[in-house]
């Protein structure tokens, strides 16, 4: 709750007028407590379970000949009922897990020192703090990610999220509740090292969320904008993580690419890629010189 009973107060207090963002927030923080702003993301959460996924899902119910040919794995194709019961299982985990966490984890946001104040932080202030939120969490989640297909930790936890061997946008949060506990505390740290606002806080949690269903979501769109991000992973490159299965030793990255490759974990990806692409080009060699007899099926030059 901000300690400003008016704008003119508020304004004082800064030494100058506010902003057009800092009067919105003014308006629509200035008498909530700080536990209220906080269980926003309750509801952020849940928006983003349900709605972000769906355009690629009724693209995939639909079944476009348009959209199929950036279909990763075209042979894999979920029932209605099968997504919806995906949906179901998320949100029994939500309700019962994440909702939960979220409510009682505000003592830990408080001690860390995330702010719902004036002055708003810049956008240079978030950009650099989402950054390292992002290369924070994606190192940390590597490293669990890894701990979670040994032996024990697939069998016990992690197999549960790898039922989808051909991911949907609906199964990026689906899991074992213990993975949904331990892969939160990535999610945290870096807030924790570099706590910043209310905001700024909201919206690394959204973000991160919608990376995730994006990279789940079993399309390879070639003017998805993120590919355009140096060392991002995307759908085509976890798809492969999902693909293999298992006790998999490949693609372990949340995000981004590097560790796999400082690691050598990306080394059956790349392979593949590249047999891929002298597949292509031996089918388009073989097409032009002897009309066709190095014929191979689009869908089995796809990444699946």
């Amino acid at each position: 709750m901000l300690p400003y009973a008016t704008l003119d107060e508020a304004a004082a207090a800064l030494g100058r007028n506010l902003t057009v963002a800092e009067t919105l927030w003014f308006n629509y923080s200035a008498k909530k407590s700080d536990y209220y702003l906080y269980c926003h993301n309750i509801l952020f959460l849940f928006l983003i379970f349900s709605v972000v996924p769906l355009p690629v899902v009724f693209i995939s119910l639909w079944r476009s000949s348009g959209f199929d040919k950036y279909k990763i794995q075209p042979k894999v194709k979920l029932s209605p009922s099968e997504t919806f019961k995906c949906y179901k299982d998320v949100m029994f985990m939500f309700f019962f897990v994440v909702g939960p966490l979220q409510l009682v984890s505000y003592p830990s946001v408080k001690l860390i020192g995330i702010r719902t104040s004036l002055p708003l932080p810049s956008g240079w202030e978030v950009f650099l703090q989402l950054v390292v939120y992002f290369m924070v969490e994606d190192f940390t989640n590597y490293w669990i990610h890894r701990f979670l297909h040994g032996k024990w930790g697939y069998e016990k936890i992690h197999k549960v999220h790898h039922e989808y061997t051909a991911p949907i946008g609906f199964a990026a949060p689906y899991a074992h509740w213990a993975e949904v506990l331990i892969l939160g505390i990535p999610s945290f740290l870096g807030p924790a090292m570099v706590p910043g606002h209310m905001i700024t806080f909201w919206l690394w949690i959204a973000l991160r969320q919608i990376e995730a269903i994006e990279t789940h979501s079993g399309y390879d769109f070639p003017w998805t904008p993120t590919k355009y991000i140096p060392f991002y992973g995307g759908a085509d490159y976890h798809d492969y993580h999902h693909y293999v299965g298992g006790q998999s030793q490949s693609n372990f990255a949340s995000v981004f690419t590097y560790c796999d490759f400082i690691y050598g974990t990306d080394k059956g990806y790349r392979f593949q890629k590249k047999l891929l692409w002298k597949l292509k080009k031996g089918v388009e060699n073989g097409v032009e010189q002897n009309g066709g007899s190095y014929y191979v099926p689009t869908q089995d030059l796809k990444s699946d």
